[in-house]
């Protein structure tokens, strides 16, 4: 699993950071998923190797502006590029709504359709090597957290078990190596209790704009990575309960409860400059949350890339 930052602002682009866009890459091939989409998000992406061919789904994670107004102009881009596969949209009802009225008003004719799913639901939505789980947060409109899992993990046979079954080595092994279940002897056999599995499954939980970090204790069982929003350090902590958002400390000291290894912060809100001299700075962002989180921590940056490895170590990449 690879994250590749699309934006990093919070309400309003700056001259270094575009509004809030996440690209969730395939560890294999070139299958990626979109979390949230705000206005310039298909800009951001012509300056990466991401293709709307390859785009399984789309994620929206409230129906604020700066999460979203960037979704007609991607779909209409992925039209006129050539793209016939249906698409997946997951997104609060209203982005339904407004979506089918632009696209009415403007005239903007698909050549390919779309599924939305309701995430007010709080769906489950299974791909072919993810499965996608919806949280409840807390924000001036309903929003939502993602978690992605893995579900293709690598696995090897439990050849012990196999000979104490006494099934023998061929079809039945291959079935059962590729997760299927079989019958052997009148017996239902599951694949899963013949497997020796070589790690966890990867998870990364991405969380919409929030004011109660711990409403993710559940969403962050497992996981690896969590990206969460840090609008604002403590100084503004009444601000940031009055508008729905978070702050730096209130994040990482949830993050260090539940003792999560890496912790991403983003969507921060433009008075925070990237000069570390400047005040207030990205910089008093990162120092505030260090003092309350020991894990790994990471201050996102537009294009920056990370990836998460089969063992479930996290780092950053190299820009190209």
């Amino acid at each position: 699993m690879n994250l590749l930052f699309l934006g990093t602002s919070a309400g309003v682009p700056t001259k270094t950071r575009n509004v809030s866009g996440i690209a969730l890459r395939e560890s294999k091939g070139k299958g990626w998923y979109l979390i949230d989409c705000g206005e310039g998000t298909q800009h951001q992406v012509l300056h990466t190797k991401l293709s709307f061919h390859s785009l399984k789904a789309i994620f929206i994670t409230h129906v604020h502006g700066d999460h979203c107004y960037g979704l007609p102009g991607i779909l209409a881009s992925a039209g006129m590029g050539g793209r016939k596969a249906p698409l997946t949209i997951v997104a609060p009802a209203g982005i339904k709504a407004w979506l089918e009225a632009t696209c009415e008003a403007t005239q903007l004719s698909l050549p390919f359709s779309l599924e939305f799913i309701d995430s007010d639901e709080l769906p489950s939505v299974a791909f072919e090597s993810i499965a996608v789980s919806t949280f409840r947060l807390s924000h001036r409109a309903p929003s939502y957290a993602y978690a992605f899992t893995e579900t293709k993990v690598d696995a090897a046979l439990d050849l012990d078990k196999l000979a104490h079954k006494g099934i023998p080595r061929g079809p039945l092994w291959g079935q059962l190596k590729q997760g299927f279940d079989v019958e052997f002897e009148g017996e239902r056999l599951k694949s899963h209790d013949y497997l020796v599995f070589k790690h966890k499954p990867r998870k990364v939980v991405i969380a919409g704009d929030n004011d109660q970090p711990d409403l993710l204790f559940e969403a962050c069982a497992g996981a690896q990575v969590l990206v969460h929003e840090a609008t604002y350090t403590e100084e503004m902590a009444q601000k940031a309960g009055d508008v729905g958002h978070s702050y730096a400390k209130l994040v990482a000291a949830f993050a260090e409860t539940v003792q999560l290894p890496n912790l991403v912060l983003t969507h921060f809100s433009p008075r925070y400059q990237l000069n570390p001299q400047a005040s207030p700075s990205i910089e008093d962002i990162r120092k505030e949350a260090q003092c309350a989180y020991s894990g790994s921590l990471y201050l996102a940056q537009d294009f920056g890339e990370y990836t998460l490895d089969k063992a479930g170590h996290f780092s950053e990449l190299a820009y190209e």
